[in-house]
């Protein structure tokens, strides 16, 4: 099992305060393709920044999170932090936001080999080099001069997955990540994380409120509600025979051709 998450609670002390997510368990093998769905505020991201332990500090998780056998909530900061970017990739939801402006592409992918290797700067470039082809990026020796402005939505998405991936992490956490794309770039972004899946093995952990992009890629899937997991199972049992009216109510509101939404 690479991923063991056990009645994960999620709490927040401000003037709020209160429980996001209220006991959530789950399970993901090595090499899978798992979505997590619903409505904004289920509990989706929220979930994922506590396998990666990147919660707010006014949060408080609580419960079991195993990855690959290690106790995520007993591993200290720097464990944590050697485990992100090298066994653990994540692709955040806005990929120009995530960038670091004044920093040019090249050494924006290249900082995880820099934290994580011992290559040589020789190595590292091509490593680099080879990550731009990987996501089907034009002229990585011209990219890897420009800054992240000077590149479309689409592109700056593919950095993210470029940067994410050049370690060869076991799992990925893609939390919206073609959201504010075209249909034709989510195509191409969807149909890339299907084969980085394939030829490496990577387990997929993508997270959207979009049933229709989770049901391409996916071949299980959770459906959150309120910080509660309503249904899971995998993607045609959901997709087609929903139990639960919740998840009815979700695929009822997917537009299809003979049912458009003014």
């Amino acid at each position: 099992m690479m991923l063991e998450v056990k009645d994960l609670v999620i709490r927040f002390h401000d003037r709020i305060g209160g429980e996001a997510v209220h006991g959530v368990s789950f399970t993901m093998e090595s090499g899978e393709r798992l979505g997590i769905v619903g409505e904004s505020g289920a509990g989706k991201t929220l979930t994922a920044l506590a396998i990666t332990r990147l919660l707010s500090e006014n949060a408080s998780i609580s419960g079991d999170i195993r990855f690959l056998g290690k106790d995520m909530l007993a591993a200290g900061n720097k464990e944590m932090r050697d485990m992100r970017g090298k066994d653990i990739g994540f692709i955040f939801q806005d990929p120009v936001a995530s960038l670091n402006p004044l920093m040019r592409i090249g050494p924006q992918i290249e900082e995880p080999l820099l934290l994580h290797t011992s290559l040589s700067k020789e190595e590292r470039r091509e490593r680099v080099l080879q990550a731009i082809r990987d996501v089907d990026l034009p002229e990585p020796e011209i990219t890897i001069r420009k800054f992240p402005h000077q590149l479309s939505g689409g592109q700056c998405q593919r950095v993210m997955i470029a940067s994410a991936l050049i370690c060869h992490p076991a799992l990925l956490i893609a939390d919206e990540p073609t959201t504010a794309l075209d249909v034709t770039v989510q195509t191409q972004i969807l149909r890339l994380l299907k084969r980085k899946n394939q030829d490496e093995n990577v387990g997929i952990l993508y997270i959207s409120h979009d049933l229709s992009l989770v049901r391409r890629l996916c071949t299980r899937v959770i459906v959150m509600y309120n910080g509660n997991i309503v249904e899971t199972g995998n993607v045609d049992q959901v997709f087609n025979h929903p139990r639960e009216e919740y998840t009815q109510r979700l695929i009822a509101a997917i537009p299809t051709r003979s049912k458009r939404y003014v």
